[in-house]
């Protein structure tokens, strides 16, 4: 094998590597400190493993598997648990919100949310006070911020956030115009429109554990016997 060609491979095994180790602090990062931007993420892994190297900085799906891999090993047992408990809230919170068209999103959805996850849930109305009075009238006390979502690769739009807590919960309301029901915004990970979930899809997931864990255990029995 020519020199050159034998610095070539080596150069590219240890960007890969270093991909490997970023993807992985990240996850770690995100996992033990909430840290839930995967921009920020990155970086900040990047920066303690001191590796500078764009080319050796992971995707954002990447990211994702490592997380799933680090939920997998370090809490197999606690993350499903808190997993369950916050679609079960979102299933709640989606029946009292019914009237804006609820939809789940983000980290409680796909799966990978933990002790630091909010629920978080698109809102669509054209009136944007219309959820904050809904709430307020019903005696939830909620915060205000603005967030911007890219609606195309070209294009961001700042929407109203509504933030409040309950059963020690925390919650994250995103309002969206009613023809965006139609259009989700792009997701952060893949750049496609954001998976999101009616309440009828959560309660079917939530009844689909249940019938796995059913079955799991009468496995279980009849192996005991």
């Amino acid at each position: 094998m020519a020199r050159g060609e034998h610095h070539r491979i080596h150069a590219h095994d240890r960007v890969q590597r270093n991909r490997l180790r970023v993807a992985q602090e990240a996850a770690r990062l995100m996992s033990e400190h909430g840290i839930r931007d995967f921009h920020h993420a990155k970086r900040k892994a990047a920066e303690r493993l001191g590796v500078l190297d764009e080319q050796a900085l992971p995707r954002n799906h990447e990211i994702e598997q490592a997380l799933r891999e680090h939920q997998r090993i370090f809490q197999g047992e606690s993350q499903p648990q808190l997993l369950r408990s916050r679609r079960e809230a979102a299933v709640e919170a989606m029946r009292f919100l019914q009237s804006f068209e609820p939809r789940l999103v983000g980290s409680v959805l796909d799966g990978t949310a933990d002790s630091h996850s909010a629920v978080c849930l698109h809102v669509f109305s054209d009136d944007p006070e219309a959820v904050s009075i809904y709430l307020r009238e019903r005696g939830v006390p909620v915060e205000t911020q603005n967030r911007r979502l890219r609606v195309s690769r070209d294009e961001q739009v700042e929407y109203p956030v509504l933030l409040f807590a309950a059963d020690s919960l925390p919650f994250d309301l995103t309002v969206l115009p009613l023809n965006a029901l139609r259009q989700a915004p792009l997701d952060r990970i893949d750049e496609k429109p954001m998976r999101r979930a009616s309440l009828a899809t959560v309660e079917i997931m939530l009844a689909e554990e249940d019938n796995q864990q059913d079955d799991f255990e009468r496995k279980l029995a009849a192996a005991l016997r």
